[in-house]
């Protein structure tokens, strides 16, 4: 029992007993959560730790590298990482003898560098280059930080290095460019080298020297790296080609690479095959548009060759992380289709009332029908059809394989364009055209007996001529269609206000 008198408390014998035990109990308790909480903190550092292992920069175990770019700034950074990871996994595939490396900017996701670093890919992070002639017209943003190749002359663990952008695709091993000299590169055209693939000696005086030249503002006519670098090497095109020497040894001085090094993607596409007789048919190269690029799904089969990129990385890295978003996605769009069929059958077009109609419980004239109010009534259909095409298009990840990719979007659109046809009240085929003339343009560009590529071009040109009168049709009749509706509802308005209660006689009736 505990006795109060003023602020004194008085205790009995028994009750301080207790009292300790309870105190050591609680001392018990909180030793207890001081060992877990402890324990908690080791697991923490051994993590942190063990992560930022991960993330150090890995010594170099070759005299010989294929190495890389990669920085953040557009709104293509993520495919730009896949591209990169898709194209040092198919060196690997070919056994080169040589170190793979990723020179990266401070700025990419750690997860990136985890990613390259569990693919066997030597990461090295760099400080991105300011750009001097980023304020210029010309210059294409996507270019902004190319100059941070000029890394690749401080990588002196190095003999030679082989620099290269990631939209290449390697056919063979291409390990006798390390017995090229100081520089050598590859003119995909009369007059101007390629950067995309280009072979260097490491320096760190040639390094501080190209630094040098930046900061001064050296003649660039594009801005970037090839424009800088044409620049340093001008006499490039007057140098010897290059021929790896049958004993293995290293060449000195500067050299024009054959062009089999950097078969330009173009040129493919004339006779839908190589035939490049100067140099072995190694590396393709695709300088085209960024959004023809060979890893997105819709390049093929514009262009061809984007399958054969796609079987590169399907031996690769695969698609494993996202063919359960196409699968949730195909599910979504059948399920859409047929809840729009259901309510096409069950709802015949007397029974829908899909209009909102301007004068409701009162005769409603012709007349006040207004211009604007007929326009958007025939454009909306038009929209819906054309938003049917786009939104699936935008929801399909950019670098599935091309089968996933058209799959999925020709799914989602024929599942779209049935909706727009049940709300709007179409004619069945004619809301349906556009889709069929989309899965016939897949058909004429993927079939695969064309004999060369103006043929391919042709036989497109002639489906477009075939198919534009056929548009033409499916948006008279949407056209038409819509008049009518738009032309019977005063009559519908009218109809109801006018409609007189059934008689019981009537009913009976």
């Amino acid at each position: 029992m505990i006795i109060n008198i003023g602020v004194v408390t008085l205790e009995t014998p028994e009750q301080a007993e207790n009292c300790q035990c309870s105190s050591g109990q609680a001392m018990g308790s909180y030793g207890f959560l001081r060992f877990t909480a402890s324990l908690i903190w080791i697991c923490m550092m051994c993590w942190l730790l063990r992560t930022e292992a991960n993330y150090a920069q890995v010594k170099a175990k070759s005299k010989h590298a294929y190495a890389t770019m990669l920085y953040v700034g557009t709104p293509h950074d993520h495919d730009f990482f896949v591209a990169a990871r898709v194209m040092m996994q198919s060196l690997a595939r070919l056994k080169v003898d040589a170190d793979l490396v990723a020179i990266v900017s401070n700025d990419v996701p750690k997860r990136w560098i985890h990613t390259f670093n569990n693919e066997g890919v030597r990461v090295v992070s760099v400080e991105n280059i300011q750009n001097p002639y980023r304020n210029r017209s010309n210059i294409d943003k996507r270019f902004m930080f190319t100059l941070n190749k000029l890394y690749a002359w401080s990588l002196l663990d190095y003999e030679r290095v082989v620099m290269l952008d990631a939209d290449n695709l390697f056919l063979l091993r291409t390990d006798e460019l390390f017995q090229c000299g100081e520089f050598c590169a590859v003119f995909i055209n009369p007059c101007i080298f390629h950067t995309g693939l280009f072979v260097l000696k490491p320096s760190n005086e040639t390094f501080h020297d190209l630094i040098h030249e930046i900061e001064i503002g050296r003649s660039n006519r594009h801005g970037a790296d090839q424009g800088f670098l044409m620049s340093y090497f001008g006499d490039l095109l007057e140098r010897p080609l290059f021929r790896p020497p049958s004993n293995g040894s290293k060449l000195t001085g500067l050299y024009r690479l054959p062009f089999g090094y950097q078969m330009d993607a173009s040129y493919f596409y004339l006779r839908l095959r190589w035939n490049v007789p100067c140099g072995p048919n190694s590396v393709i190269t695709f300088p085209s548009l960024p959004r023809l690029k060979p890893w997105y799904w819709w390049s093929w089969p514009i262009l061809p060759l984007g399958f054969s990129w796609h079987e590169q990385r399907r031996a690769t890295i695969g698609y494993a992380s996202q063919t359960s978003l196409l699968a949730s996605e195909g599910l979504s769009y059948v399920l859409i289709m047929v809840i729009a069929i259901i309510a096409r059958q069950r709802c015949p077009p007397s029974e829908r009332a899909l209009l909102l109609r301007s004068c409701v419980g009162r005769p409603c004239p012709a007349e006040q029908i207004s211009f604007f109010y007929v326009v958007v009534m025939k454009t909306m259909p038009i929209l819906a059809i054309t938003g049917s095409f786009l939104f699936p298009f935008y929801l399909v990840p950019t670098t599935v394989h091309p089968l996933m990719g058209w799959g999925t979007f020709l799914l989602g659109s024929l599942s779209l364009s049935v909706v727009a046809t049940t709300f709007f009240q179409l004619p069945t085929l004619a809301g349906m055209t556009p889709w069929l003339i989309v899965v016939g343009a897949f058909l004429v560009m993927a079939s695969p007996f064309y004999s060369n590529g103006i043929i391919h071009v042709l036989s497109i040109g002639a489906y477009g001529c075939i198919v534009s009168p056929i548009i033409w049709w499916a948006l008279t009749e949407i056209t038409a269609s819509r008049e009518l509706i738009v032309g019977r509802e005063p009559l519908m308005s009218w109809a109801n206000t006018r409609q007189e209660p059934q008689s019981e006689l009537t009913k009976l009736c």
